[in-house]
């Protein structure tokens, strides 16, 4: 089992780009998504759940998008 990890990642705009437009791809093939994060290789399987959540407060709004999935 791999161990709990909760980091964020800054990138700049055009790597953010082409990382939301490979996603983009994967999932209007019906494919699983592959990203790099923080130096660690991550599978996104084809049975992943999307949401956007959208969150105000102390001055600031954030738009998060979501993939999750339970690791089989």
């Amino acid at each position: 089992m791999k161990p709990d990890r909760d980091i964020e990642k800054d990138y700049p705009t055009d790597q953010f780009v082409a990382k939301l437009r490979r996603l983009a791809d994967a999932l209007e093939a019906g494919e699983p998504f592959e990203i790099q994060i923080a130096g660690e290789r991550i599978y996104v399987p084809v049975r992943a759940a999307f949401n956007i959540e959208h969150e105000r407060g102390d001055g600031e709004e954030e738009v998060e998008f979501q993939i999750k999935w339970s690791a089989e």
